[in-house]
């Protein structure tokens, strides 16, 4: 086993496996403290981290300053290193099932290269048993060595939440595991050296996984049944937004609110869990109707909108919609498992073919590579029939209410999501969730 008392003096080498949202920030911590080897395939991406530029905004120049890292594409270049940590996306497939494509090709890769006494980690979310079930078996197939006698591994789930300044790497209390006691606190002390916020040894690899998952999946219900009393409260004619401030009064009321669940975690993290229990027998109401509920509201504001415009004796194929923001969440450039791209179809399933999206973040290019939608390079000097606030980057957030209704042709129908110009409901053809 790896001496952890090497470590500080850099006698050994991590390397992290996908330099994302997740990996990147990893790094750079790490390299701060020992010897790292940033792997990723894109080598677009790697070209750009070369130049000490983050493709995601969400690091800085100064934030590679110090560090002892060093990154590539290769994967032979891997090779010198003790101890691997895979942070690479699990997303899920067209069928809602868990794709591990990802997740074992990057395994494959670290086995290659695997050396006896080498520590792989992963970080990458998955369902409880996925790393000693599909993981482990591989690296032990491609690598020729035995798992604990050989070669340890351990899980560490991540917690970046992307655009969130406040609560980085270092600063999210980190949950560790490892197959045995003695690999568990090693990565206690490895990890103990770069998260500020202290480290929670879990009891095994499957409850580390599981700990990950249910955070996602708690959030995912929540909102679900937020979205839900949503679409009840407007049948009764009440706005959301006002039952929330009021029932927030109470100190231990839930503050969750109603709105398009995408992204790669909340969105996809519940399926994971469904698909094994499914695999076990169960399976699971609650979880996956917050995953409908919530995979639905986009459908939900579509129909308000379409709604909206009959009512106004709007001509719906001819109406023009402005969609201000793209991004799965505000404040951010990642636009994996975007719900605007549901609203967009279904308003175009209605007939609607004059949809126009703004969003100053993200990126036009791998909009329309992706999704096959166009993005718009300004909205302004022109007029629109609705207007859709669904993403509140800060961008958006100081509009008056004569720039809106310049922006718009009467009756000035504005459907403003997460409620942000709620003070102005009384001004426009106001809706929100």
């Amino acid at each position: 086993m790896l001496d952890f008392e090497s470590y500080p003096k850099k006698e050994k080498t991590i390397a992290v496996i996908g330099l994302g949202y997740v990996g990147l920030p990893l790094a750079l911590s790490f390299a701060r403290y020992y010897r790292v080897i940033g792997y990723d395939i894109n080598k677009n991406r790697i070209i750009d981290l070369q130049k000490h530029t983050d493709p995601d905004g969400e690091l800085t120049t100064e934030d590679f300053n110090g560090c002892d890292i060093i990154f590539t594409a290769d994967p032979d270049h891997i090779a010198t290193a003790s101890v691997y940590i895979v942070t690479v996306p699990t997303p899920i497939d067209e069928f809602k099932k868990p794709d591990l494509s990802a997740l074992l090709s990057a395994t494959h890769t670290v086995a290659r290269v695997l050396k006896k006494n080498d520590i792989v980690v992963y970080e990458s979310t998955v369902y409880p048993g996925c790393t000693e079930e599909e993981c482990i078996p591989l690296l032990e197939q491609v690598s020729g060595l035995r798992y604990i006698n050989d070669f340890k591994v351990g899980y560490s789930p991540e917690r970046i939440n992307p655009g969130d300044s406040e609560h980085s790497f270092t600063k999210i209390k980190k949950v560790v595991s490892g197959c045995d006691d003695l690999t568990a606190d090693f990565l206690v002390a490895l990890y103990g050296q770069v998260v500020e916020a202290g480290i929670y040894k879990a009891s095994s690899i499957k409850v580390a996984e599981a700990a990950k998952i249910i955070e996602n999946t708690q959030r995912d219900v929540n909102i679900g049944l937020m979205n839900e009393l949503s679409i009840i409260f407007h049948s009764m004619g009440i706005h959301t937004h006002e039952v929330l401030e009021a029932a927030r009064t109470k100190w231990n009321f839930l503050p969750f609110y109603p709105g398009l669940v995408g992204g790669h975690c909340i969105g996809v993290d519940p399926y994971y869990l469904a698909y094994k229990a499914a695999k076990l027998g169960y399976h699971p109401q609650l979880i996956n109707a917050g995953r409908f509920m919530n995979d639905n509201m986009a459908a939900f504001v579509a129909k308000n909108i379409i709604t909206a415009l009959i009512n106004s004796d709007k001509d719906v194929k001819k109406s023009e919609i402005l969609i201000l923001g793209f991004t799965f969440k505000e404040n951010i450039n990642d636009t994996r498992n975007s719900k605007i791209v549901d609203l967009v179809h279904e308003l175009q399933s209605f007939g609607v073919k004059n949809i126009s999206i703004f969003d100053p973040r993200a990126d036009a290019w791998a909009v329309e590579k992706y999704y096959k939608l166009k993005l718009i390079s300004d909205y302004r000097n022109k007029q629109y029939d609705v207007i859709v606030l669904a993403v509140p980057h800060k961008e958006f957030l100081n509009f008056s209410e004569q720039e809106l209704k310049q922006m718009l042709r009467p009756p000035y129908i504005f459907f403003d999501l997460k409620s942000v110009y709620f003070s102005l409901r009384q001004k426009f053809n106001y809706w929100s969730l």
